[in-house]
């Protein structure tokens, strides 16, 4: 009888038994163990997964089996090199994944070197939203400038001029690649309705030239604190507690390039860890906190 086949975290696994020096700390090893040529300059997490000769896309894919999410090669890639600091749910399955510990594969991303936006300070500003329509204003011109990700995070939505610039977009660009991250059900009747329009405009199944477009999640547990964001691969705007009074999120601050860049991959890699909501059925079927 033929073997069944093995699923791709298990063939990582079968690898890694394979390796006599797995499992070590490989700091200073380079091209050793199961023919593996590395760069000397390559994090460790970079080579964990050369070890076990896996393309991006293969490693990402093992991620996924573990965690659920959908995570791909270029986030993985961005993790490798540090530009992004992996979060914790991916930062355990890829412990699991490499069998290995996560101070030694996680080194290059928590050591004393910085990022240009850890020391850029408030340079990364380029407005502070002091009232609401130029809140509202930023917030649309953010994604009327998205060409190739927009972002949007949170279940409170329903500013009406907001959502629709969202769908023109969405419409109108087709290779623009569109993430929304719910945390819990939406609040308002008017988040499910542009849901259910994104899903009208666009198949999240469907891929253009190999890229999926549109993806919509729901973080859970219900005790995820809530983020609140729109961001694109140039700008982004974080709303901020009113500075006039204690109701509600009026104000706000537009931040530029290398912000907006780490918040694309904040809300990616929140959207790779959570629930699809990918159907018009499963949107319809959410519970709404007020009608």
């Amino acid at each position: 009888m033929s073997e069944a086949p093995r699923t791709t975290v298990q063939l990582v696994g079968a690898i890694a038994d394979q390796c006599p020096w797995f499992g070590r700390d490989w700091e200073t090893g380079e091209g050793e163990g199961c023919g593996v040529v590395t760069s000397g300059s390559d994090s460790v997490l970079k080579r964990a997964r050369l070890a076990r000769n896996l393309t991006l896309e293969e490693a990402a894919n093992a991620l996924n089996e573990i965690t659920g999410g959908a995570t791909d090669g270029s986030l993985l890639s961005a993790w490798e090199s540090g530009r992004r600091r992996t979060g914790k749910r991916n930062r355990a399955a890829l412990c699991q994944l490499y069998r290995e510990r996560s101070e030694v594969l996680f080194t290059h991303q928590d050591g004393a070197a910085t990022s240009v936006l850890e020391t850029s300070g408030t340079d990364v500003v380029v407005k502070v939203l002091t009232r609401w329509t130029a809140l509202v204003e930023a917030m649309v011109d953010v994604v009327s400038s998205a060409r190739e990700q927009l972002v949007v995070t949170g279940s409170r939505s329903r500013e009406k001029a907001y959502l629709a610039a969202i769908g023109t977009a969405v419409a109108q660009r087709p290779d623009l690649v569109h993430y929304r991250v719910l945390y819990g059900p939406p609040r308002h009747l008017e988040l499910v309705g542009h849901l259910v329009r994104l899903l009208e405009l666009r198949d999240p199944s469907a891929r253009r030239n190999g890229v999926k477009t549109l993806h919509i999640g729901m973080v859970e547990p219900a005790a995820a604190l809530e983020r609140f964001f729109v961001a694109s691969e140039t700008l982004a705007v974080v709303p901020l507690p009113s500075f006039h009074g204690a109701e509600g999120f009026d104000c706000g601050v537009l931040l530029g390039r290398e912000a907006a860049v780490g918040l694309v991959h904040h809300g990616r890699e929140a959207c790779a860890s959570a629930r699809h909501v990918e159907t018009i059925e499963a949107v319809r079927a959410l519970p709404v906190r007020h009608s």
